[in-house]
Order: C-alpha cells, then sequence, then structure tokens
C-alpha cells in the first residue's frame, strides 16, 4: 500500500504538456542550439509544387533530414538541386509540428565541390547527346550576312557593348536584344524564353525575325555560369530554327549550350565576328571582281574583233561578187535585139507559108458549103429559144467577163509585184547601187579595166561615177 502510495504521488508530480506546448518547446530548443549549421550528403526527393517553394531530401548511408528551400531563396539560387547531386547546404534546423519531424531551412545551396558539379554535368551532358540533342547533322549553317541580328545576354555590361561595337566596325546590322539574367535562378528560365520567342516572330509585325542569334555571357565561375548547362536551355536551344552562336564564358569555359548551338564562339566579340564579314573586306574584294570582269570582257571584246577581222580578210570584195552577174546582163542584153530580130523572121515565113495554100476558088466552095448549111439551119431555129440561149449565154459571158476581169487585174498586180521586186533587186544589186555607195567603173575604150597593169598602159580612160562620167588622160 505504501508502494502504490509513493508511485502515484511521483506520477502526479510530472509537468502535463500539451502537443502543441511540447512540440513548441522542441522547437525552440532545436532552433536556439542549431540556429546556423552546414549540412553535407546527397540530394535524395525532390519536389517543387506550384507554391514555388523546394522540398527534398538530404540523405547519406544511415540517415536522411528533410530540407525546405523557401520560394524567394530558391530563385536566386545558382545551381538548383537535382536527385543524386552531392551538396553542401547552409541554414537552419527547425520542426514541422504538423508531421512531428525536424527539418532543415536551407538558406544557401551549392556543390560539395566541383569535382562534383563536373560529374554531374557530364551526367547530363551523356544523357543529352545519347538523346541526340548534339548531332552535327542537327547544326544549320549561320547566314554569310544577316540583316537582323537577335542577342539575348543581360542589357547592361560589357558583353552586349563589345558585341555591338565589334558589329559597327565590320558590318553594321540591325540588332535586336532580348534582355535577361544571366546567373542565378531566373537565368535558365529567361534565357529559354529568349530562344523561344525569337523563333515565334513571323517578321509581319513591327519587330523582325531575326536571321542569326547570339546568346552571349562573360566570363565567371562554373556556379556564374551554370544556368546555361540547365536541360531547358540547352533543349530551347537545339530546337532553335534559327541558326544559333553560343558565346558563353572565356575561350576555356564550356557549357552544354556551346554543344547544342549550331556553332561555339569562344568570347561575345568573337561571336560579332563570326556573325558578319568585314565590309571592307568585302568592298575590296568586289572590286577586284570587277576588275577581273572588265579585263576578261575586254579581252574576249578584242579576242572576237581580231577574230572576225581576219575573217573578213578571207571573204571576196563585194564588186568582185557582181563581176559575174554584171557580165551576164551586158551578155543577155547584147544579143537580145538579134534574138527578136530572129523570131519576127520566122513568124513571118511561117505566115507566109500558111497563107501560100489557099486559093480563091477553094475559099468560094467553103462560102457557099458555109451558106447552105447556115441556111439549114436557121431554118430549124427558133426565136423564142434563140433569146433564152442568148440570154443565157450573155448571163454566162457577164460572168465569165467579170471574173476574167478580176483574173486579169490580179495577173497585172502580180507581175507589176514581180516587176517591182526584181526592180528593187535591180536597184541594189546593180552597178548603179553600186556607185551611189562610192564606187566606180573604169572603162577603157568601152571595155572595163580590172587590173593596174591594164589601166597604167591606156592613155585615156573613162570613169563612171553615180552622177555622170568623167575622161581622164588623152
Amino acid at each position: 500500500m505504501s508502494d502504490m502510495f509513493e508511485k502515484t504521488a511521483f506520477g502526479e508530480n510530472i509537468h502535463e504538456y500539451t502537443v502543441s506546448d511540447l512540440s513548441g518547446s522542441v522547437k525552440r530548443i532545436v532552433e536556439r542550439e542549431f540556429s546556423r549549421l552546414r549540412v553535407r550528403g546527397e540530394i535524395g526527393r525532390v519536389s517543387r509544387p506550384r507554391s514555388g517553394h523546394v522540398y527534398l531530401d538530404i540523405k547519406d548511408d544511415r540517415a536522411v533530414l528533410a530540407g525546405v528551400i523557401w520560394k524567394t531563396t530558391a530563385w536566386n539560387l545558382a545551381v538548383q538541386p537535382e536527385e543524386g547531386m552531392e551538396m553542401v547546404a547552409t541554414g537552419r534546423l527547425t520542426t514541422f509540428p504538423g508531421q512531428s519531424r525536424y527539418q532543415i531551412v536551407i538558406e544557401d545551396l551549392k556543390p560539395a565541390g566541383v569535382g562534383a558539379m563536373m560529374a554531374m554535368l557530364e551526367k547530363r551532358r551523356m544523357q543529352l547527346e545519347k538523346e541526340g540533342l548534339f548531332a552535327q547533322e542537327r547544326k544549320k549553317k549561320l547566314p554569310y550576312l544577316p540583316d537582323v541580328i537577335g542577342v539575348v545576354t543581360s542589357p547592361s555590361g560589357a558583353v552586349i557593348r563589345d558585341i555591338l561595337h565589334r558589329l559597327r566596325d565590320r558590318f553594321p546590322r540591325q540588332v535586336l536584344i532580348w534582355p535577361v539574367a544571366v546567373q542565378g535562378e531566373k537565368c535558365s528560365a529567361e534565357v529559354s524564353r529568349a530562344i523561344e520567342g525569337f523563333n515565334k516572330l513571323d517578321g509581319a509585325g513591327p519587330i523582325p525575325r531575326p536571321d542569326l542569334l547570339i546568346v552571349a555571357r562573360g566570363g565567371g565561375s562554373i556556379e556564374d555560369l551554370w544556368g546555361f548547362n540547365e536541360e531547358l536551355v540547352v533543349r530551347a536551344a537545339a530546337a532553335s530554327d534559327i541558326p544559333l552562336i553560343a558565346a558563353v564564358g572565356h575561350e576555356t569555359d564550356t557549357t552544354l549550350i556551346d554543344y547544342a548551338a549550331d556553332v561555339r564562339a569562344p568570347t561575345p566579340t568573337a561571336a560579332a565576328e563570326l556573325a558578319v564579314p568585314v565590309r571592307l573586306d568585302l568592298l575590296t574584294r568586289l572590286g577586284a571582281f570587277e576588275g577581273r570582269l572588265v579585263q576578261a570582257l575586254s579581252g574576249r571584246v578584242l579576242a572576237r574583233g581580231q577574230r572576225l577581222r581576219d575573217i573578213s580578210r578571207a571573204l571576196p570584195r563585194p564588186d568582185t561578187l557582181l563581176e559575174g552577174p554584171r557580165q551576164k546582163i551586158d551578155t543577155a542584153s547584147a544579143r537580145l535585139p538579134a534574138a527578136l530580130s530572129a523570131s519576127v523572121k520566122d513568124r513571118r515565113v511561117n505566115l507566109y507559108r500558111s497563107t501560100g495554100t489557099l486559093q480563091p476558088g477553094l475559099l468560094r466552095h467553103a462560102v457557099e458549103s458555109e451558106k447552105g448549111r447556115f441556111k439549114g439551119l436557121s431554118a430549124r431555129l427558133r426565136a423564142n429559144a434563140l433569146e433564152r440561149d442568148i440570154e443565157r449565154r450573155g448571163t454566162a459571158l457577164s460572168g465569165l467577163s467579170k471574173r476574167f476581169a478580176r483574173a486579169h487585174e490580179l495577173q497585172i498586180k502580180k507581175c507589176r509585184d514581180r516587176v517591182e521586186g526584181v526592180g528593187r533587186l535591180l536597184q541594189s544589186t546593180g552597178h548603179k547601187a553600186t556607185l551611189k555607195r562610192g564606187f566606180a567603173l573604169v572603162r577603157k575604150d568601152g571595155v572595163l579595166v580590172t587590173s593596174k597593169a591594164l589601166a597604167a598602159s591606156a592613155t585615156k580612160l573613162e570613169i563612171e561615177f553615180s552622177d555622170g562620167r568623167l575622161t581622164v588622160g588623152g
């Protein structure tokens, strides 16, 4: 009985807490003892609800620590937590009474050394390469001279000034700047949106569509450049329909966007040099091409002229071509009167032969016979039939007369056209037309002189010009 009283009295002396009081006391003790600490471990489960906060686990081979990153802190992290990364979290330890657990409120999160970041970077690179995002056949050729260049970078700083200055020195172009954050939590999202935004421009509105994109940033640590290693940026660069130059960091810096871009530039200034040629060099080359073109054309014209002169020397002279036809015309004209006289004589002889066979007695007999035949026919004829026949034949004769008249006029027109054509041909090929072109005919005693020796032996020459004849010598 005594023992029972002592146990009851002892139990009643223990302070009695409510659940909330106990949770609050534990929370104050934990937060006072662990107000600032650093924890190193492997990132486990990562959850990103729509609120913008990040919930994750930090674990090692024996324990798991829950962690939370509030939205305002998550936006400013240089490197976002990913499952499997070994990182160092800096923050304060607290409890979550709703689930009776303790957790770390992370204020800063960094990879556990450069080696861990490089290992994660290499793992991501191999994964994206396996998907074909870095394949060479995906690369697009840069335009030789783009009209509009889109630049994705920070609007302040030396990078954009260097790009604009180099473009202005080499070949001024229209430049569109899409301002983005080049480090921190907002970097990857803003850069990817800028690339996608430039690609969505159709050029029909007031803002033209760029022919070339440059994604640029100055040098920095691996944490500063980490936004350009994010998968979001790499996929946006690989999906860009506009040729893209990546110029992130210095020459020794390498980010994943360099593999996805069509061309990697070691520096932003080098990106501007890759984007456009040197205008003065183009003008010099254009001048050289123009000189070569003029020289080639001049040489070709000279060669053709010499060829034409060589061919013209092999052709006969125009007066030589006319000598044969002219002589034939003269020979035919000389034979024409004698031929006409002989034809008249032949026809007169034939007429005499025909009239010589005619006799008066035979003629009278033939006349009487025809008269008798005519009387027999006249007795058989009737006036009405004759009149109708005369009328019919008159109509036929009238029609034939009209046809004959038209045929006669047509024949006369054809003959006149042929005569005019022959006349024009005679004017163009006759010696009169030749004389009008500056030539002259030289005759000796009425005979054409066709050689220098014959002209030298003559004492008197007759020279015929287009407007008359002139006698020389004698």
